[in-house]
């Protein structure tokens, strides 16, 4: 290998008007080629900004050089391609980021093509996904994922609400929606389970007092009773309450109803 032979390479775009910024590996055809990244998402960013390279590390140019600069990229793409609004990478590891999740679902949607192709009532019939499962068998699955601490119940009280925050930030899943929609889907939720006669209309207004008084004699609701007891402070103001309490004294004064921490 000569000095001027092609090279394989870890770089970082960053932009000299914003602050976004993007990872990449490169296998050059002939030595130092202008090169500044493939980008399809973000390609606006790259028309519409002046983008500047930086070479970060340089590997042999082998098929191991270029499998081991796949992993360092890796490595340095994964801690904030799901959790840094600046960083312009929507792939990591044949993973997809949130955001690029998102708006291929929406288009799938739009489309109706997949999953979508297919109405409720068809995949009840056909028995498809969770429609597969009866009643039984999901509560068996919920119980055994919450005895098992899988999924949201691996997560403590603070990292869901930090993933909570990071989610509102980035504005994606419920926070990708405007309150009118959230209301519209709420009453359209609502309506569905009346007429299907599921979940609390599944009940009698005489089978929904009996749960009532079985709750207060067994003393269950102890969930919301250990929630209430538990003290929260406002980072911004120092206030302390429980978590309802401070979330309606947090949204009253226009604060972030993420910052806060938990002291007992």
């Amino acid at each position: 290998m000569t000095s001027q032979s092609p090279r394989i390479y870890l770089y970082k775009i960053t932009f000299e008007e914003v602050p976004y910024y993007y990872y990449g590996v490169h296998k050059e055809k002939k030595y130092n080629e202008k090169y500044f990244g493939t980008p399809i998402t973000h390609k606006w960013c790259w028309e519409l900004y002046t983008p500047k390279k930086q070479i970060l590390q340089f590997f042999d140019f082998t098929d191991e050089g270029w499998l081991e600069a796949q992993e360092v990229e890796k490595r340095l793409i994964k801690p904030v391609y799901n959790t840094d609004k600046w960083c312009l990478n929507e792939h990591c590891g044949g993973k997809f980021s949130l955001e690029l999740c998102r708006k291929n679902g929406e288009l799938i949607y739009k489309m109706g093509v997949g999953i979508y192709s297919i109405t409720t009532e068809e995949r009840k019939s056909r028995k498809l996904g969770i429609f597969s499962l009866t009643r039984e068998q999901l509560s068996e699955t919920a119980k055994k994922t919450y005895n098992e601490g899988k999924g949201c119940c691996a997560l403590s009280t603070e990292e869901r609400i930090e993933r909570g925050r990071k989610n509102y930030e980035m504005k994606v899943g419920i926070h990708a929606l405007t309150p009118e929609e959230t209301l519209k889907n709420a009453k359209k939720g609502g309506k569905k389970a009346k007429e299907l006669g599921v979940g609390v209309h599944g009940l009698t207004i005489e089978q929904r007092r009996e749960n009532g008084r079985k709750g207060n004699n067994e003393g269950k609701g102890k969930g919301a009773k250990n929630t209430n007891s538990q003290k929260w402070q406002c980072t911004e103001t120092g206030y302390v309450s429980n978590p309802g309490a401070l979330s309606t004294y947090q949204r009253a004064k226009d604060i972030d109803t993420s910052k806060r921490r938990r002291i007992s």
